[in-house]
């Protein structure tokens, strides 16, 4: 793998590293630049350059983009100088390939926009990439490759289709950890406590989960293999049809969609 230089060094960057590293991967081919002290210490425990501004002894081909979105303007306005000829990755919710180019002044650059769940930070995570059209059959390898490191990864054909994902997977983990919230609940008005209940909870959640992903059935056929006409899962599920949850999951990733286009937009 070529030089890849981070700019940012927050839990998805130190996931993606810690992912990368232990693919087998030399720490030597990483180096972050990030003001934290905080940060600079996670990046020790994997061996990795931590600088607070670009290092004068290490020449990267890629640039990971791992600021906050609102941050992105003045980090690419102040590294541009830098970023001729690298291939840029961004995983800046809501920041466009178009905004990318302008703030760092390069208007034919090559960048892949990506969006990762935090799954990832337990190598465990998803990630949609769209690539521009001039990057390269290497560009595709090496950022699927970063991605790979820490989950699954899923190749976009159309920028917009971020959104999408964002919506999804990347703010579903707060709708799953939502369920599980109220699950646990339930299960401690039951009678359980915190620990019963969050190890119940936890293991059904991620049980059922491989289940899904090692099966050929679909997620509805799973639902009905489990489900006794008259037995206590018909009841639950009853209950939740009544109150319209499905409706209700449905609604949070279309409104989740569209403020990920209105923050992309704000961002303009």
């Amino acid at each position: 793998m070529q030089n890849t230089l981070f700019i940012g060094g927050g839990n998805m960057a130190f996931a993606i590293l810690g992912g990368l590293i232990g693919s087998g991967i030399p720490a030597s081919t990483f180096h972050v630049i990030d003001p934290s002290p905080d940060a600079a210490a996670k990046m020790s425990t994997l061996n990795i350059q931590c600088t607070t501004d670009w290092p004068s002894n290490f020449t990267p081909a890629i640039v990971v983009l791992a600021v906050k979105p609102q941050l992105m303007q003045s980090v690419l306005n102040s590294q541009a100088a830098h970023l001729k000829q690298v291939l840029m990755v961004s995983i800046a919710a809501g920041v466009s390939v178009a905004q990318i180019r302008d703030w760092s002044q390069q208007n034919d650059a090559r960048v892949v926009r990506c969006m990762p769940n935090t799954p990832a930070l337990v190598s465990q995570g998803i990630s949609g990439l769209f690539f521009t059209a001039n990057c390269s059959a290497e560009d595709r390898s090496i950022a699927q490759q970063i991605f790979s490191s820490c989950g699954e990864v899923l190749v976009l054909n159309q920028e917009d289709e971020i959104n999408a994902v964002t919506a999804i997977s990347g703010s579903g983990p707060g709708y799953v950890f939502f369920m599980m919230e109220a699950l646990a609940i339930a299960a401690k008005n039951l009678g359980f406590n915190e620990t019963q209940a969050n190890l119940l909870v936890s293991q059904t959640f991620l049980g059922a989960a491989t289940l899904a992903r090692q099966s050929d059935d679909s997620f509805a056929t799973l639902r009905e293999k489990v489900t006794s006409k008259g037995g206590t899962t018909f009841a639950g599920l009853e209950q939740l049809r009544a109150r319209g949850v499905q409706e209700a999951i449905v609604s949070a990733a279309k409104a989740a969609c569209e403020r990920a286009v209105e923050l992309q937009k704000g961002s303009s």
